[in-house]
């Protein structure tokens, strides 16, 4: 079927991420720094993104393209690596963010994760349990070298999961910066415990 649909000029993206909080449908995904279109269906080709780009980076061409679906379910992730020791400390999706820092588990056990807390957040995960090493200093220097706005923390009831809360506590320590932020609990059965 042909439709109007947008495109992304990765030359011009500068990856600040603008279009993806503009995109009602979730359509739009940073990927390695730059902005991408994640699949066809989620495009519902209006444009909200078009005035937000800085760059004018996106632009909306008639073309065959899958028919849009209001239904599909929409992934709210925003960036592109979540895992927080793959994350670089100067991704600009940083500046001005509000983090989501969550342990891997929760993803799994809280089915509507997207829309309750991904949404609108830059999203970091890890494994206290699994990953080798500590995530503080790397989540100091990313609140060090960027003006953080919030931290929402998901973790899970098990014990193993509050090295990530001790994480976020010792890298607002360590950077100096202390921002609003909060934690969350999930059950394993996908609960909210508090």
């Amino acid at each position: 079927m042909k439709r109007s649909i947008i495109t992304i000029d990765e030359d011009k993206c500068n990856g600040c991420g603008v279009c993806i909080g503009a995109c009602h449908e979730g359509a739009l995904r940073l990927v390695d720094g730059k902005a991408k279109l994640i699949s066809e269906i989620y495009c519902d080709g209006l444009g909200a993104c078009l005035p937000e780009c800085p760059t004018g980076a996106i632009s909306i061409e008639e073309r065959e393209a899958a028919g849009f679906d209001e239904a599909a379910p929409v992934s709210r992730l925003q960036q592109w690596p979540v895992q927080i020791k793959l994350v670089p400390v100067s991704a600009p999706y940083l500046d001005g963010a509000h983090l989501l820092v969550a342990a891997d588990c929760v993803a799994y056990a809280r089915a509507s994760i997207h829309e309750e807390y991904i949404k609108g957040r830059i999203t970091l995960i890890g494994c206290p349990k699994l990953d080798e090493g500590d995530y503080s200093d790397k989540l100091a220097r990313i609140l060090a070298a960027h003006d953080i706005q919030s931290i929402s923390v998901l973790r899970m009831e098990v014990p193993c999961c509050g090295g990530i809360v001790q994480a976020v506590k010792q890298a607002m320590l360590g950077s100096g910066k202390m921002v609003p932020w909060s934690v969350v609990t999930i059950g394993t059965d996908g609960s909210i415990l508090s």
